[in-house]
């Protein structure tokens, strides 16, 4: 992830109400059921959480000041990998201590959040190694990576996956580069594993330009895809309605809260229906925050430790 000056640093490593935004992604497996949900109205807020440096919890500490709505409904937890194993010439699915520690602790740090219908999202990075989403050698190859994504999410109750082509380095240990058919594989055979879970596209990298192949275009399996360019406005070019993209993207923090207010006035006013907000940390961030539920719903934002 990038903002135009500065790119997202890493370790080694959604108009759409809330309450529309929960028949995304199906009900969590978590054996208890939500809790009801305050009625919102107005675009889907997505939360990035670097779990390297914070806690998911932090996503469930913002409500509105109007009506006592969740401000997030979504969750991101940012992010396991795609790695290569050199023996085998596979990628697989890897977790970071800090992300299997999320997973591992999900009692704490993602039931809370689905209790109060928050949709928990794991990401997935390329992480240097040359195994990416773009270069899948085979559909055979795409679908066993396809299933460790679908058995991740339903072994810890997670609500679907994010899908951020960034730090493959295609190429790397012998890897091929991006072809056209991979990622049409990759995600048409997740789709099948989880019908009813969020599948979601942070639109850069190989990977988000090759959606079509063989007369099937993916565009329609995902269920939002967003700008991943913080501080500024671009449509994700994806096929799908305003209601499923993000044009604007900011860093809580970082981005200016006259820049946050300006795009969520133009993600309302242009009829989107999704808002991409990314590293949000402990801190109490309510005044930044405010500065787009103010726009997006009419409503500062309340933070409860």
């Amino acid at each position: 992830m990038f903002t135009l000056v500065q790119s997202r640093v890493r370790t080694a490593a959604l108009a759409l109400s809330a309450v529309a935004a929960l028949a995304f992604g199906g009900t969590a497996a978590t054996g208890a059921a939500a809790a009801p949900v305050p009625a919102k109205q107005g675009p889907t807020s997505v939360a990035y959480v670097e779990v390297n440096n914070n806690s998911m919890r932090n996503v469930g500490k913002y409500t509105l000041a109007n009506g006592g709505g969740n401000v997030f409904d979504v969750a991101v937890v940012f992010a396991a990998n795609i790695n290569y194993d050199t023996a085998t010439k596979a990628a697989y699915l890897h977790f970071n201590e800090n992300v299997q520690r999320v997973l591992d602790n999900a009692a704490t740090e993602i039931r809370p959040l689905q209790r109060k219908g928050i949709k928990v999202v794991l990401s997935v990075l390329g992480n240097h190694q040359g195994a990416g989403f773009a270069n899948f050698p085979s559909q055979q190859a795409a679908s066993a990576f396809a299933k460790q994504l679908s058995d991740a999410v339903a072994k810890y109750g997670l609500d679907g996956i994010d899908f951020d082509d960034e730090y493959a380095e295609y190429g790397n240990n012998g890897t091929g580069q991006p072809n056209d058919s991979s990622f049409v594989h990759l995600v048409t055979a997740l789709r099948a594993n989880m019908p009813d879970k969020i599948i979601s596209l942070y639109n850069i990298g190989p990977a988000a330009s090759r959606l079509s192949y063989g007369g099937v275009d993916v565009s329609s399996m995902f269920d939002y895809a967003w700008n991943p360019y913080y501080g500024t406005w671009q449509v994700p070019r994806v096929t799908l309605p305003k209601s499923r993209l993000s044009p604007a993207a900011v860093e809580i923090g970082r981005t200016s809260r006259s820049t946050v207010a300006g795009l969520a006035r133009r993600t309302v006013s242009e009829g989107y229906g999704v808002y991409l907000t990314y590293n949000l940390d402990g801190n109490d961030r309510s005044a930044d925050v405010s500065a787009f539920t103010r726009e997006l719903y009419g409503s500062d934002a309340v933070y409860t430790p």
